[in-house]
């Protein structure tokens, strides 16, 4: 039986690859009517998509202004900030603030964070109970990412589970979510609350300057040109949604894929200076992004289909990345192989700005993970997030040795 695509299916949510490679192979600008989106699944299609100016990342301004008076009101206070995000922008606007920002995100900056995170690393390793089931998600996964951001952005550790609650909501709508009853009010109350507690980090930072993100953000000069107020506020939140739920998927599916592959673990705890090639693996295979959404902004052919503006486009990044045009036995994980041209952090103008950071963190987790835990293993399946943008596990139940 041929699978057909149905990104609210929950057995393709868990695991969606045989309908996705099959589109790959037989229909790589396929368009989904459950998905009301087209799908493109082929290395060199979505790399193109990623950069190509035929396709707008402006989504999030067009939906709203379709929606009638009641759905654009309850929505408000949620796209007032999304809009501002650089992963919803097109140049030129695009180019401005991404220029601000990475004049306070630098590599230099990230690199500084390492002895920070190695710290993170075995405190949070220390705590966890040999022998007993615990939650990787909730033990480590997400809190390390949580508190790396927040160290990095100047926030009181002692936040981290109500903007984990604030992020929980923002998601329901950011990663195209199944709708439910009250989804958008909730994602726009998570948004809401999140850029209150901004607000006020930023006007304290104003007053007061510190050696944090916040602060850099605020003093960031290009010329004359600075963030305004809701700008200031949209990046804080940026950083720490796209820094902090990315980064839990990749340790939550990477340390996943060890704990199925005993051999790739038992090499990475024999060579640790493979961590660098075990990360791009693991963002390669079944990485922490399903996939990147555009809009059609002029008309144009692909693989004889005609895409019309106003059309949304999934450009699945996992399905990219497990082309067999692009990679050699795309199943497989190995920890050996160059995997540097996966597409799991975008491409071109749009490449993650937090890239390097998300990285860091998972070459200091996997091997103190491997190395500590040798006889782990997974204890059941877990649940996965029922979205086609983010990828990764709501929950993994794991026994340490």
């Amino acid at each position: 039986m041929i699978p057909v695509y149905d990104p609210a299916d929950p057995a393709q949510i868990a695991d969606p690859y045989p309908a996705l490679l099959h589109l790959q192979a037989e229909d790589p600008a396929h368009w989904s009517p459950a998905a009301k989106a087209w799908i493109l699944t082929r290395h060199t299609d979505v790399r193109r998509a990623l950069d190509d100016p035929a396709l707008s990342v402006d989504r999030i301004g067009p939906f709203y202004r379709r929606l009638p008076q009641a759905e654009q009101a309850t929505l408000a206070d949620i796209v007032r900030y999304l809009d501002l995000w650089l992963v919803f922008r097109d140049p030129p606007e695009h180019t401005r603030l991404r220029r601000l920002m990475a004049k306070a995100f630098t590599r230099k900056t990230v690199e500084g964070l390492r002895g920070p995170i190695e710290g993170l690393v075995e405190e949070l390793l220390a705590a966890l109970p040999r022998g007993e089931q615990i939650d990787f998600v909730d033990r480590f996964a997400m809190a390390l990412p949580g508190l790396v951001i927040m160290d990095l952005l100047g926030v009181p550790r002692e936040d981290l589970a109500r903007i984990k609650v604030w992020s929980d909501e923002m998601q329901l709508f950011i990663g195209s979510a199944p709708a439910g009853p009250d989804r958008n009010a909730r994602a726009s109350a998570g948004a809401r609350a999140m850029a209150a507690y901004f607000r006020d980090l930023v006007a304290r930072r104003r007053a007061e300057p510190r050696d944090d993100l916040t602060s850099q953000f605020v003093a960031a000069r290009d010329g004359g040109d600075a963030m305004g107020e809701d700008e200031l506020i949209a990046a804080c939140m940026l950083v720490l949604f796209g820094g902090h739920e990315t980064t839990t998927n990749l340790l939550t599916t990477g340390w996943r894929k060890f704990l199925q592959h005993p051999d790739q673990a038992a090499r990475l705890r024999e060579a640790p200076g493979m961590a660098a090639g075990a990360v791009e693996e693991c963002l390669r295979l079944d990485g922490p992004s399903g996939s990147m959404a555009r809009l059609v902004a002029a008309e144009h052919q692909l693989h004889g289909k005609t895409l019309r503006p106003g059309e949304r486009v999934f450009a699945m990044l996992n399905a990219a990345n497990m082309d067999p045009e692009a990679f050699e036995d795309p199943r497989r994980f190995d920890i050996g192989r160059d995997a540097r041209r996966h597409v799991t952090f975008g491409y071109g103008t749009h490449f993650c700005i937090g890239a390097s950071l998300a990285r860091l963190e998972a070459e200091v987790a996997f091997p103190a993970l491997v190395a500590r835990f040798p006889d782990a293993r997974l204890a059941g399946e877990g649940e996965w997030h029922a979205t086609m943008i983010m990828r990764g596990l709501r929950r993994m139940p794991v026994v340490l040795g």
